[in-house]
């Protein structure tokens, strides 16, 4: 069976330089530059800096200066971190998350009131200014401003758009917004920002262990959706984040993952890489991705150190490592 990937007639001609990052988990307790070291061995050359803040199910308020945050994600921590990617030569993405109490990711998040939905923005902008100011005051290369807000960029499309507009007089780095893999092509404002950002968790198929063939095949669909939209609004494409687990069916999608699904499978999970790298990493319009996720050292819990979603000490580490240290060509 062949498989003919599609190519790039528009905005860009010439393979740009990938962004081969990971998503660092933010650190409970303070660290060293000396611990951001492994992501330098694995030849990533990006790092994002996911701080998180909170909100309630239903409530427009978002707490970010909280005492219970963790170091790595209150103000302090994000700039020292970042302070260290850089002393490192790493580049950083400052990504920063909402996680909605009592609902989990902020895919679902919404508001029953015009006056709910106005308090929400005003809140919201207030927590990405923070964020803003850092990345502008320690030069961040790329600031993205939400992550997987699936309802709430189709509720409110103006907001984002003033958004985008009052970061851009503060910052100078440039932008880009993180939309869930079954959300990116209801985003109205991708004119605005400089990369199209997935978090690229696509379904491909049903297998327990799928090859290379099959997961090939699994994303004909998806990358026909993701050049649609490439074409449309002329930007590259950067999967914000993309990974998967070390278990059964990973490809699945792990929303439809069962507790007796989930026995480990390191050759699932290093087909998935593989195959997402062969499909993407040597395509012009698209400008690399960012591992989800990372760890410091003592922070990785034992579910993620055998089924989780961390590449490391794992067998698909060397993929990784082969993909992000090779110049651009034929993969």
């Amino acid at each position: 069976m062949t498989f003919t990937l599609l190519s790039c007639q528009s905005v860009v001609q010439q393979k740009m330089q990938s962004m081969d990052g990971v998503c660092l988990v933010a650190p409970r307790e303070p660290i060293t530059a000396q611990a951001l070291m492994p992501i330098r061995e694995i030849n990533a050359d990006w790092v994002a800096i996911v701080p998180y803040a909170f909100a309630r199910e239903g409530e427009p308020e978002i707490y970010y200066a909280h005492s219970s945050r963790w170091w790595g994600e209150g103000a302090e921590g994000v700039i020292q971190t970042i302070a260290y990617a850089k002393q490192l030569g790493l580049k950083v993405m400052l990504k920063p998350h909402v996680w909605i109490r009592g609902q989990g990711w902020a895919g679902d998040f919404t508001l029953k009131t015009e006056e709910d939905w106005q308090q929400w923005e005003r809140s919201y902008q207030e927590y990405l200014m923070t964020m803003t100011h850092i990345a502008d005051s320690m030069q961040v290369e790329l600031l993205c401003i939400g992550t997987e807000y699936r309802k709430a960029v189709v509720a409110r499309p103006d907001f984002w758009r003033t958004l985008i507009d009052t970061i851009r007089h503060q910052y100078t780095g440039q932008l880009t917004y993180a939309a869930n893999w079954d959300n990116f092509e209801n985003v109205t404002f991708w004119d605005q920002l400089d990369f199209i950002g997935i978090d690229a968790y696509f379904p491909l198929c049903e297998q327990q262990t799928p090859d290379e063939a099959t997961l090939l095949a699994g994303w004909q669909a998806p990358l026909r959706s993701i050049r649609r939209i490439q074409r449309k609004f002329e930007k590259p494409v950067l999967f914000t984040e993309y990974g998967y687990r070390s278990v059964d069916y990973t490809s699945r999608g792990h929303w439809l993952s069962k507790e007796e699904d989930r026995a480990i499978n390191m050759e699932a999970q290093k087909n998935a890489y593989q195959a997402l790298y062969k499909v993407f990493w040597n395509e012009p319009w698209f400008a690399g991705g960012f591992i989800w996720k990372w760890f410091t050292e003592n922070e990785m819990e034992r579910e993620e150190a055998h089924t989780g979603y961390t590449p490391q000490n794992k067998p698909v580490l060397e993929v990784v490592k082969q993909i992000y240290g090779r110049p651009s060509s034929t993969l």
